[in-house]
């Protein structure tokens, strides 16, 4: 039986007089995350209705030569509802910056920043979720963890020398064998039930995730042991448990707020629109967010973070674990006349300090201010801004948030740097299948930009 299935069921045993007493736990009978989005869905299919009856011929602006060629940067042709970016104040979940996201979603006891569970309650409704609310979805997730036997031997049969990004999207394409989704479409669903099953799809998908980023870290770097999801723990808990971590109450609440700030960041980047793409074509959300996991794995999406950290440790080889500034300055200089950029810095919209990297600084400030690579860190922040103005290198010199989440998965002993684009992939899931619910939810078509050879621009232009 389904985890609503059976609080259904307890509802429906419970004698009146018990009931009234039960209604007082908030938890027991408020709606479940799906339950709300059932409500959601017919307002919002209205809402969507009247926004391309008022504006549907509208023009969003002209799509030049240059951004056909130049990766389609700020060419506008994407419905991304759970978080938009502003090129001077950064993201916005739902219209919550993320100080603002950390001051109102709830906090695990003794915690200090946002679970994640209320993230994505925030992505899918729109709503800050109660605490009630925010505990349900941690069990929820914790009940549904459980690997499948198969994905278990699957991935203890890899070598340890298969990058853990590639363990992971293998792992997660295998969950495809029991998608609610896929069965429920070869049996004929309507399409207006779609959501209904990409959603369970969607809660399974997030709640496995820590299952299989676990076992791939301590098959490719441990015994390969695993403890078992405790069911009365929150997900960021249980997967620093699972990572061996779990002892570690600061690095539990860094995991918290690492996956709130990389859960989404529009629906524009590699991972987000491969997800939203290969969506479109209707396949599960298993096998979208495998293309959405292949596609972070690439160097210039996911892997940035490594970059960051290694060109630190090099710098730090280099000048030492205390360098003077003028140091660092000389340092940076070498890098760009070497041909290189400066990993971490710069972003293909954003026009001010990532606040994402803001988030990380203060939570280091807090934790670990004296740090030796804390410290470089902040000092490189202080100079770079300025030499890449100078130099004329960046449209943006200021920090993204790769700029410093390697420098914090060091200070607490994570220093298996491959492995950090899995962390990276499970907090992506949390924007990808938020959006894809609200796809399959608002009936969006298949994915299909028209494109020119070279030689059609050519004709297209010719004597004009």
């Amino acid at each position: 039986m389904s985890f609503i299935a059976s609080r259904n069921a307890l509802r429906a045993q419970l004698k009146p007089s018990f009931a009234r007493t039960f209604a007082s736990t908030p938890s027991a009978f408020a709606p479940s995350l799906k339950e709300r989005l059932t409500e959601l869905i017919p307002k919002e299919i209205e809402n969507v209705k009247a926004v391309r009856a008022a504006h549907g011929n509208k023009s969003f602006g002209e799509v030049t030569v240059d951004q056909a060629y130049g990766g389609m940067r700020g060419i506008k042709g994407l419905i991304w509802e759970g978080s938009v970016l502003d090129a001077e104040e950064g993201i916005r979940f739902r219209g919550l910056t993320i100080p603002e996201v950390q001051q109102k979603l709830p906090t695990a006891p003794g915690g200090t920043e946002p679970l994640p569970e209320g993230l994505f309650w925030l992505l899918v409704t729109g709503e800050v979720p109660t605490e009630e609310q925010v505990k349900g979805l941690s069990q929820e997730w914790a009940a549904r963890a459980e690997l499948p036997k198969f994905v278990e031997e699957l991935i203890d049969r890899c070598p340890n020398t298969l990058h853990p990004m590639t363990q992971f999207s293998i792992a997660v394409n295998a969950l495809n064998h029991d998608s609610a989704f896929a069965k429920a479409y070869s049996n004929g669903v309507h399409k207006r039930e779609y959501w209904k099953t990409t959603f369970d799809d969607s809660m399974d998908l997030i709640a496995k995730l820590p299952n299989i980023a676990g076992r791939i870290f301590r098959n490719v770097y441990g015994d390969g042991k695993l403890p078992a999801i405790d069911q009365n723990l929150d997900y960021s808990a249980n997967l620093s448990n699972l990572l061996g971590f779990g002892e570690n109450k600061d690095f539990v609440d860094l995991m918290r707020l690492y996956i709130t700030i990389h859960s989404d960041h529009e629906g524009g980047n590699v991972s987000a629109h491969t997800g939203h793409l290969v969506g479109s074509a209707l396949s599960d959300p298993f096998l979208s967010f495998a293309a959405s996991l292949n596609g972070l794995a690439g160097p210039l999406h996911g892997l940035a973070n490594q970059e960051v950290l290694r060109w630190v440790q090099k710098m730090q080889a280099a000048i030492g674990k205390e360098p003077t500034d003028e140091q660092v300055a000389e340092y940076v200089w070498s890098t760009l006349k070497s041909g290189q950029v400066v990993p971490g810095y710069g972003h293909a919209v954003l026009r001010k300090t990532d606040p994402r990297y803001t988030a990380q600084r203060e939570f280091a400030l807090k934790h670990l201010p004296n740090d030796p690579g804390f410290k470089l860190v902040g000092q490189i922040y202080k100079i770079v801004p300025n030499i890449l103005l100078e130099a004329g290198k960046a449209k943006n010199p200021w920090p993204n948030v790769d700029a410093h989440s390697g420098v914090l998965l060091t200070y607490y002993g994570l220093h298996q740097q491959d492995f950090y684009t899995v962390l990276f992939g499970v907090s992506r899931a949390f924007g990808v299948v938020s959006q894809l619910i609200w796809d399959r939810a608002l009936g969006m078509p298949l994915e299909r930009p028209k494109s020119y050879s070279t030689e059609a621009i050519k004709k297209m232009f010719e004597g004009k």
